[in-house]
Parts: C-alpha cells; structure tokens; sequence
C-alpha cells in the first residue's frame, strides 16, 4: 500500500494528485469498463506513466475502492447535515435530501457508473466492506427519513424496504440517462421523484 509524505507540503500535493487520478479513472472506466481496461491502458488514458499510479494505489482494486468512496464520503456527510434537525418537516428534508443526491450522482456521474457496473463486486468480499458499510448508513438515513414521513401521515408509503428500494433506483440510475443540456435540470428531476414518493 503507498504511503503518503509526512511533510504537510508534499501530504497535500499528494492528495490532490491522488484526487485527480480518481477522478480521471472514473471517467477511463465509465466509458472502457473496469474489467476491460488494463493498468497500462489506464496509464495511457490518463497520461502518466504505469509506475505512477502505482505511487497512489497498491492496484486497480484500491483505485475502484477510492472511486467508490469518492461517490459516498462527501454524500454521507452532507447528508447527516441536511437531517440534523429532526425538528425539521420530514417532507422538506426529503425534498432536500433528494435534491442534494441528485446533484451529487450528476456530478459525479462516471462514479456511479462505475458503481453500478460494479455492484456485483463490491457486495462481496471483505476488502469492501467499509463501501458497503458507508452505503448501508446512508441507505438508513433515507429509510428513517421515509418512516418519519409515513409516521407524520405525510404520505401512506406502504412497504418501507419497497419505498426505499424504488428511491434508490431512479436516484443512482439518474447517471445512466441524464444529459447535461436536457429538459429538466437537477433539481426539477429530484423534484419529480419526490412528487413520485409522497403521491406513493
């Protein structure tokens, strides 16, 4: 596993280097596949040479766990933030939330993408179980969100598990369809699949 500088000067060019090379694998991924594309190949595409990236991660399997967390790190900690107040009306914390998430899968939208052609690695094995454990709190976080609102009689959302599943579909799936120059922005999206739910 590479080590980062100890000097404070270095330990920050280095991670805002690393930070780039996470970035532009998401991208040489989303588009070639991560089982397709070689160390070299990704070398290549990125403009560096294959010993360097080996300078950041141990292998292509850290530098997909680095993605992964690159897409929920951020995600999970705004999230908490936007739910800190339990006082707070349920119905616009989601509106809230849901907006956050949106604009955060469009950003990051090659993540995702890697993500979901991923899934079916990353459920398994212990060297990602701190991806699924970051997925699984927000996932929580959602799911106590949408029994607050059930409770406050905000909307019958009828099967919590359901309700939850069907949010986290049109959500991460937004990185398979949305377009940059589209009818509806990020906003408008979150807020017809908000509408959805509390019509539910």
């Amino acid at each position: 596993m590479p080590t980062r500088p100890d000097r404070p000067a270095l330990r920050a060019r280095y991670d805002r280097r690393r930070a780039e090379v996470v970035v532009g694998a998401a991208r040489v991924f989303a588009e070639r596949g991560y089982d397709q594309t070689s160390v070299p190949q990704l070398a290549e595409e990125l403009g560096i040479a294959a010993g360097s990236l080996y300078h950041y991660f141990g292998g292509k399997e850290q530098l997909l766990i680095a993605i992964c967390d690159q897409l929920m790190d951020p995600l999970l900690g705004e999230a908490r933030a936007v739910l800190a107040d339990e006082d707070a009306d349920a119905g616009d914390q989601l509106r809230a939330l849901v907006r956050l998430w949106v604009g955060h899968v469009i950003a990051h939208r090659d993540h995702m993408l890697v993500f979901l052609q991923e899934r079916h690695v990353i459920d398994h094995g212990d060297q990602w179980a701190e991806v699924r454990r970051g997925r699984k709190q927000f996932e929580q976080l959602v799911e106590g969100l949408l029994a607050r609102i059930d409770a406050e009689g905000r909307a019958r959302l009828g099967d919590a598990r359901l309700t939850l599943s069907a949010l986290l579909g049109m959500v991460n799936h937004t990185a398979q369809w949305y377009r940059p120059r589209g009818r509806l922005d990020a906003d408008a999206i979150a807020d017809g699949y908000v509408d959805l739910v509390l019509a539910g």
